[in-house]
């Protein structure tokens, strides 16, 4: 029987490319080498024609892609001595900061939003043993917050605007070349505090500077429709959107963000709620594959743009799916298409149930 190496996270497989030595003490928990998911049954369903690719981070450790940066994170912090890391979070960044804090034997502080976080997220960072500290404001009040404490205490700040977290993030867009063989034609994220985007963008160009790949992505940023700085042209003090991954309303990678939209010649473009959570459900009952609203808009603009034909047909197309289904349950049960079927415990009428749903 044949045996493979076995996976050990994405520090140890790009240390290359990272900025770490051989002898840094890596804090991981195998994040990474996510499914590059090809859509089988959408395109035909929406009648586009686009070869299209769903990058699935919801199948990190702790459920999102920020595994990727925060394994990095970490692993500069504990090599740089400190005993506590603090973030702010709208609940993705709170779990994956808990997570490897506790891994790392290290302090979490982390500042959510009070009543504006999913509880599934919110359960992750509890659970990890993280201080959690729920402010009577929004992400861009706690995260003004955590820069400001940043200065006062001995903590490390683990947001986007810590430089690592990109560097751990830019391992997204390695992995998709390494199956495509090639860079997309479109890459389509969503876009809160927008250092994904700019993560990808940074892979996806040390790439083509050695020669691995020969063109580069155009990326192509959505936001929600309440919740869209890089549409309005300005920051937003009030964001609201279902998608609470991505309700931020000052983005901390702004300047990086548009670079990436110029030097890539991409764009960016908002989606309501409704188109949101209809392509979160689209992408459950057709594909099989669950993840939270902020990671359909991904998919929600990519079919409009294809029915527009701002997309091109015969594209080939990736889009981030950046968080699992399971972190926002209660948004998805509100949604769901079948009801639940109570019946007596009996062979006829759970016979009843099945003929009668077939």
């Amino acid at each position: 029987m044949p045996f493979r190496e076995r996976y050990t996270g994405l520090l140890d497989r790009y240390r290359s490319r990272l900025p770490i030595s051989d002898d840094t003490k890596i804090i991981s928990l195998g994040e990474g080498n996510t499914p590059l998911i090809k859509l089988e049954n959408i395109p035909a369903d929406q009648g586009v024609d686009a070869e299209i690719f769903v990058k699935y981070e919801g199948l990190n450790p702790t459920g999102s892609f920020k595994d990727r940066g925060m394994c990095m994170a970490v692993t500069k912090a504990v090599e740089e001595g400190s005993k506590a890391i603090i973030c702010a979070s709208t609940g993705n960044t709170s779990a994956a900061a808990a997570a490897y804090a506790a891994r790392a034997g290290i302090t979490a502080f982390v500042l959510i939003p009070e009543g504006k976080i999913a509880l599934g997220k919110l359960a992750q960072a509890m659970m990890h043993g993280a201080v959690v500290i729920q402010i009577n404001g929004n992400f861009d009040a706690g995260m003004q917050l955590v820069k400001e404490v940043g200065e006062e205490a001995p903590v490390t700040i683990v947001n986007s605007i810590n430089p690592y977290r990109l560097q751990g993030q830019k391992s997204a867009a390695f992995e998709i070349v390494e199956e495509l063989g090639a860079a997309p034609d479109y890459h389509c994220l969503p876009v809160g505090n927008a250092g994904n985007i700019s993560a990808h963008w940074i892979g996806y160009t040390e790439y083509a500077d050695d020669g691995i790949i020969s063109k580069l992505p155009k990326m192509v940023g959505y936001q929600a429709d309440g919740s869209a700085p890089f549409i309005r042209g300005e920051m937003v003090d009030d964001p609201d959107t279902v998608a609470t991954a991505i309700r931020i309303g000052h983005p901390q990678s702004w300047d990086k963000a548009w670079k990436v939209k110029d030097e890539s010649d991409g764009w960016f473009d908002e989606c309501s709620d409704e188109e949101i959570l209809a392509a979160q459900k689209l992408l459950a009952e057709k594909e099989g594959v669950f993840c939270e609203p902020a990671s359909a808009i991904s998919i929600a603009g990519v079919l409009r743009d294809l029915k527009s034909g701002k997309i091109p047909a015969g594209s080939r197309i990736v889009c981030t799916l950046t968080g699992h289904g399971l972190k926002d349950p209660d948004t998805a049960i509100k949604q769901s298409s079948r009801p639940l079927i109570s019946v007596d415990a009996t062979l006829e009428q759970v016979k009843k149930a099945i003929l009668g749903n077939m």
